[in-house]
């Protein structure tokens, strides 16, 4: 179950790993990244995933408020104290896919707790194009959701040549959020809920090598 940073000896272990070795080239960019034109703040991605080494990259629309600090953790983190979170280490566990095996991002990376909008989200592709080119072991990415969708066909458009040089296999399913699940239709709703859990495993067997890459 989610919500280690709960527990202050975890969050602790967090902050002072903020820079170690797998994860400092990507913080060291979010600290040059934040408050860029303007934008405000970005957090971290926690220690406790992969960073650079990971071989998933995860992207969802922006930061939550529990990434904020004073408020939640201050990373990016499946850990994190909220209900998405909380699937995502359900799906990630049912998928047999470690918290290392994975680094988490989102569509927009700076905190804004709304659907950013079409520049923010080509904004957020530059940065996106920043971190896999910091991720020399990424072979899998999860678009979870509308906007991390809409992100990765602009790097497509954008950046052609960045993401055939990598050869990665690129799954999209549904946000983690309660909303992806609003509908009226059982059927449908169940349908989504299954999406995801498929999407998953999908990449887990990417993972284990039981998935050709494209």
């Amino acid at each position: 179950m989610a919500r280690r940073m709960r527990d202050e000896a975890f969050r602790i272990e967090q902050e002072h790993g903020r820079y170690a070795s797998h994860v400092r080239p990507i913080n060291e960019m979010v600290d040059a990244l934040r408050d860029q034109d303007g934008r405000g703040w970005m957090p971290h991605v926690a220690p406790w995933h992969g960073g650079v080494e990971a071989r998933a990259l995860s992207i969802l629309r922006d930061p939550g408020p529990k990434t904020q600090e004073g408020v939640g953790s201050g990373f990016l983190c499946v850990e994190n104290d909220d209900p998405t979170a909380e699937l995502q280490v359900q799906l990630f566990e049912g998928a047999g896919i470690a918290p290392r095996d994975v680094t988490p991002w989102n569509a927009y990376p700076w905190y804004i707790n709304r659907s950013p909008k079409a520049a923010e989200i080509q904004a957020g592709v530059e940065v996106l194009k920043q971190l896999l080119g910091l991720m020399p072991k990424i072979e899998v990415v999860l678009l979870q959701g509308n906007e991390a969708q809409d992100a990765w066909r602009r790097l497509l458009k954008t950046h052609p040549g960045t993401v055939r040089e990598l050869s990665l296999k690129v799954v999209s399913t549904y946000h983690p959020g309660r909303q992806a699940l609003f509908t009226p239709d059982p059927e449908e709703r169940s349908r989504r809920a299954q999406h995801r859990v498929d999407s998953f495993q999908t990449v887990g067997d990417v993972l284990r090598g039981a998935v050709g890459q494209p």
